[in-house]
């Protein structure tokens, strides 16, 4: 039996044409909407490292002006000094409180930390800015004594948050020494 050059498609092909067509849209699809997603980690991982960031210079800061002594500079109930300042458990992050310093048992976590962003005017400070909370970061400090030394401490900053859906972790480390 001959065909008929002039037949056109038949419905076998037509639907093995549409099944290749939604396979590779629904590919872009999904590639663009993990596309966004990771666009928002990145934001959020940003937000991690200044906020971890914000915690070492506070320590640093309270220790150069003299705010606080060389011993109040470790964790609550810390074997290292029985003054210590900093909570060592996961906090929200929250305004610093009466001593300024972050993580500290003073917080005044009635009031959360939040980023603020200019409103529809373009203007940062007037009455239509945008306040995003970051309800879904935590900061954990710790405060460790390194073997050896008494004038010598590690510093941990451990930021957890959610994203995406995904539950991740930045983690800054670094040395303090008694002397500014």
């Amino acid at each position: 039996m001959r065909r008929n050059s002039n037949a056109g498609f038949t419905l076998v092909e037509t639907m093995v044409a549409i099944v290749v067509l939604a396979v590779g849209v629904l590919g872009l699809a999904a590639m663009l909407a993990s596309s966004v997603a990771r666009m928002n980690v990145s934001q959020d991982e940003y937000i991690a490292q200044q906020k971890a960031s914000e915690a070492i210079e506070s320590i640093f800061t309270a220790r150069n002006t003299g705010q606080k002594t060389w011993n109040s500079l470790c964790n609550i109930g810390s074997p290292i000094c029985p003054t210590g300042i900093f909570t060592a458990a996961p906090t929200q992050l929250c305004d610093p409180g009466p001593d300024g310093i972050v993580g500290t048992a003073d917080d005044n976590c009635a009031l959360l930390d939040s980023i603020v962003t200019p409103g529809p005017d373009g203007k940062l400070g007037t009455g239509d800015d945008v306040f995003i909370g970051l309800s879904n970061f935590t900061r954990t400090i710790t405060i460790i004594a390194i073997p050896g030394t008494l004038e010598v401490r590690q510093v941990t900053v451990t930021i957890n948050y959610t994203t995406g859906g995904f539950n991740r972790t930045y983690t800054l480390t670094t040395n303090i020494s008694a002397y500014s």
